[in-house]
This record gives C-alpha cells, sequence and structure tokens, in this order.
C-alpha cells in the first residue's frame, strides 16, 4: 500500500491486518499510529524513485513469498498558479502521483501474472474531470492515473489480475486539510459534496481487493459523502 501511513491508506492498512491480512506500507514518513500491529509493516520508501521501490518490493518478497495486491494512493497535492508554477513542482507531483503508480505497479505485477491472480487499486480524483484553480498539476496526474489503470486492465486481463479505479470523494485527511484550510472552500465542500472520513472508504478498497470484485477496468466512484454512522 503506497502512501499508506495516513488517511486513507492507513485505515484501510488496519483494516486489511484486523481481518487477517498482512498490510505492507509504503511512505516517505513513518506513521506511529500503525506501529504495534503484528500485521502491518512499515517501509520508508519514495514512490517516485523506481529503483527503491523496486528494491522494497524485492525486500517484501523476500520475507513473504507473494504480494497478492497493490492499493497505489502515494500522492501530493500542491497549491499554485499554473503561471507561477516551478518547473520541479510540476514534475514531483507526476512523478509521484503517476509515475509511482507506474513504478510499484511493474515491480509487484511478474509475480502477479505468474501465479495469475491479484488486484491493483489506483485512486482518481473529482478534480480530474472537473479540474480546479492552483491544482492543475494534481488533477492532470489524476487524469492520466485513469487512463493508465484502463489500458493496464485490457494488458494484464488474461493473466486474470484486476486493475480498478476508486474516486474515494472529498475525504477529511491530512493532505485535504492541507490543501483547503478553513475557510470558503472546505466550507464548500462540506455544503455539497459533504465531507467523509478515511474510514467512510475502507469498504470500499477492501471489496476492490477482494475475489467478489470479479471485475477489471471499472471505476467506482464516490460522490457524495456518507458516513458510517448514519448508515
Amino acid at each position: 500500500m503506497t502512501g499508506g501511513a495516513h488517511g486513507i491508506g492507513a485505515a484501510t492498512a488496519r483494516a486489511f491486518a484486523e481481518r487477517g491480512g498482512t498490510a505492507i506500507v509504503f511512505d516517505v514518513v513513518h506513521a506511529p499510529d500503525l506501529d504495534g500491529h503484528d500485521r502491518i509493516e512499515q517501509h520508508r520508501v519514495d514512490v517516485s524513485d523506481r529503483e527503491r521501490v523496486r528494491d522494497a518490493v524485492d525486500t517484501v518478497l523476500l520475507r513473504h513469498g507473494r504480494i497478492d495486491a497493490l492499493v497505489a494512493g502515494a500522492a501530493i497535492q500542491p497549491r499554485c498558479d499554473v503561471v507561477g508554477m516551478d518547473p520541479y513542482t510540476w514534475r514531483q507531483t507526476l512523478a509521484v502521483n503517476l509515475d509511482g503508480v507506474v513504478w510499484s505497479a511493474q515491480a509487484v505485477l511478474p509475480g502477479m501474472i505468474a501465479r495469475r491472480a491479484g488486484s491493483i487499486v489506483v485512486f482518481s480524483s473529482g478534480l480530474a474531470h472537473a479540474g480546479r484553480a492552483q491544482a492543475s498539476a494534481y488533477a492532470a496526474s489524476k487524469g492520466a492515473l485513469t487512463s493508465f489503470a484502463k489500458s493496464l486492465a485490457a494488458e494484464v486481463a488474461d493473466y486474470r489480475v484486476r486493475v480498478n479505479t476508486i474516486f474515494p470523494g472529498v475525504i477529511d485527511t491530512p493532505q485535504f486539510r492541507a490543501a483547503n484550510p478553513a475557510g470558503g472552500e472546505r466550507e464548500h465542500w462540506a455544503a455539497t459534496t459533504g465531507i467523509g472520513t478515511p474510514e467512510d472508504v475502507v469498504g470500499c478498497l477492501l471489496f476492490l481487493l477482494s475475489d467478489a470484485a470479479t471485475m477489471t477496468g471499472s471505476t467506482l466512484t464516490r460522490d457524495r459523502a456518507f458516513a458510517q454512522e448514519e448508515l
């Protein structure tokens, strides 16, 4: 699970481990909140670095023998105008949000193809369709991921490896709070789509990772928040 130290990734790692799976978290930071879970392992990995990703995946394979699923959730969301955006910001956003998914998929796919089984879940965003001022790099990366996931799904379908995309909706994560400080925009999301919690997305992800999700090249979209406690 890339980008698993916080937010949706951390919530999913906990849920996966609680159900008897072993959750492997790749992130550039260490999450103390995940310490103490016997079935959660953390590895410091910058997913924009292809060799680091390959080395980390090799380490996991040596320890556990196989990787059954990949949740590609690592992302950054800088806020800046297009006119003033420096080349580093643009390239780094694509390197993490887009390249990181490609490198991670490349690293885990050989084993999945050999076993003729596996599930890859890619995160997109409503901004891929709608766009947003000061979020051009993020929106562009998510739009590209949608097409990439469908193309990859077509490539590996004959090997029974599934590749699906989730649009989690507006979720109250550290990244969201950093990109949407208190004020007008946060109030806008709360009054329109609603703001969900990371735990609200876990059920969707566990479904896509399970054998019950007998589809590939598909998109699961949560357009509006629907908190669990309201069910």
